[in-house]
Parts: C-alpha cells; structure tokens; sequence
C-alpha cells in the first residue's frame, strides 16, 4: 500500500566540481540517476533524483560543479548550476572534507541563501580528529547546518535525510512513486557511454567528449560520440576498436537484455564552443 505524499519538497546541491555531488544523490536514492568518475564536470545538466520517505518526497538537484569557465560549455555549466539555487526549499552547499576550504567554496557561498545547509563530504577520507577542523572551517562561511557524511559509506546520510525530510512544507506528489529521475532514457543511455569513456580516458581528454543518441529504433540504439580533434578519435576507439568494444560492453550490462548498442565516433572542433552544437546536445 502507497502512503499519500502530503509534504514534498525540492534540494539543490552546489558546489565546486568533483566534491561527490552526484555519489551523494545516488546514495541517497538509493540507486544511481547520475554518472560518476574522478574527472571534474562530469555532470553537465541539472539532473533530478526523487526518494519516497514515509509521506513525504524529496527531489534532489544534482547539478555542474561551478568553476572558472573557459568556454561557452563552461559557462552553460555554471548557469546551470547557479539557476538551481533559486526557488527551491533547501540549498545544500557541498564541500570536499579531503581538501581546504578555498576561495572557489567561498564564491559559492556567497551565492546560496542564509539557510542553506553545509554538507560536508567525503569524510571517510581523512582522520576522525581532522574532521573538527574541517567543520570548524566549514563554520566560518556563516552558515548554521552542517552534516559531516560520506556518499561512499553511508555514514552520515540518514541523519542528513531525517533533517531534510523535517523541513519539507506541505505540498503535492511531484513526481509518481516508480520515478526516480528526470532523465529521458535516450540522455541517460548518452551519459552511461560517456561515463564509462571518462572512465578510461585520460588528462584532459574526457572533456572533449560529448555523446548523444542519434537513432532509436527499438531495440536499436546508436550513440554519436564526439570528440574535437581528429587524434581523439583513435583513442577513444582504441586499437582494434578495442575501447569502444569495452565501452559497449559496459553500457550493454546496465540495460534490458536485448539492446542493440551501436557506438560511432565524429569530430567536431567547436562543439564546446557553438550555441548551435551544445542546443544540439542539450547542453
């Protein structure tokens, strides 16, 4: 029996690229609505992940790490993260435990509202008695909640969840009960190929990687993999076609049975770099 939803209520996470945003809305989902790797922007759009708790429901925003942009992508990314910040009922500033609290945390404080909640992560990488210094640190951007978690384990996150949950206003059913996110199944199929490139890919090449679905005919599939320079292109293929195999390999295990997954590679030098390209992949 479904328990009706009387309370619910939209949670926005931002911070500085790579602080765990994403690991922190799989974790706490319950199951992954966001890809992950150790490359910096690996989310490039505002992605919504919705967990059910008792009669209420939370819908969280994973959104871009803002950073120094250097192209128009770039700058997309930073809007994209910094529009969730308004009307939403909570703001979560995300902070990496495992590293100082610098001036790119502190731009983005100045940019969430007084109440927006700290939460700092990655705890499980650093020493217990560290973990004070790093919420006194944390305590100084003005801000009055602060969690110390770890997407990774766990510890932490019910707390967090039970804190957020309290805070929720009354108000309706957003999303139905078997939705956990937004993302149309043809852009989540683009990023899970994307994912598993930045995965093996290395330096700054991951970032000159876009993907998207071009063809889908049941139980057909192709993504175009894009890259900005004709010498990407035989490395994202690798030899013998050797990555991309693994690639689809991968991606292939994450779908229904039966998926005919087709993997091409293009270049486009200026696909960072032109409106036209990033309305193209819906950046």
């Amino acid at each position: 029996m479904t328990t009706e939803i009387k309370r619910s209520g939209f949670v926005t996470l931002v911070g500085r690229p790579n602080v765990g945003k994403s690991t922190l809305v799989n974790k706490i989902v319950g199951t992954k609505v966001s890809i992950v790797s150790n490359k910096p922007q690996t989310t490039r759009r505002q992605i919504r992940g919705v967990l059910n708790q008792g009669d209420t429901q939370l819908v969280f925003i994973d959104t871009p790490g803002i950073h120094k942009p250097k192209s128009p992508l770039g700058e997309r990314l930073n809007s994209a993260a910094s529009d969730s910040i308004g009307g939403v009922d909570v703001v979560c500033l995300v902070l990496d435990a495992s590293s100082m609290i610098g001036s790119g945390d502190k731009f983005i404080a100045a940019k969430a509202p007084k109440d927006a909640i700290v939460i700092l992560n990655k705890c499980d990488r650093i020493a217990p008695e560290k973990i004070l210094a790093q919420l006194t640190a944390a305590s100084e951007l003005g801000f009055e909640e602060l969690f110390p978690v770890s997407a990774t384990t766990g510890k932490g996150i019910d707390e967090l969840v039970n804190h957020l949950l309290a805070l929720m206003p009354e108000g309706p059913q957003f999303y139905p009960d078997d939705m956990v996110s937004d993302l149309p199944d043809a852009v989540w199929v683009a990023e899970l190929v994307r994912e598993q490139l930045n995965h093996r890919m290395r330096e700054e090449l991951p970032h000159s990687i876009a993907t998207r679905v071009t063809e889908w005919e049941w139980p057909r599939i192709r993504v175009e993999i894009l890259v900005e320079r004709e010498s990407q292109k035989g490395m994202v293929i690798g030899k013998k076609g050797a990555i991309l195999k693994e690639v689809g390999t991968a991606v292939r295990s994450q779908l229904v049975d039966g998926v005919f997954l087709e993997l091409i590679v293009n270049v486009d030098k200026n696909w960072q770099s032109t409106p036209e390209a990033l309305e193209r992949l819906d950046l």
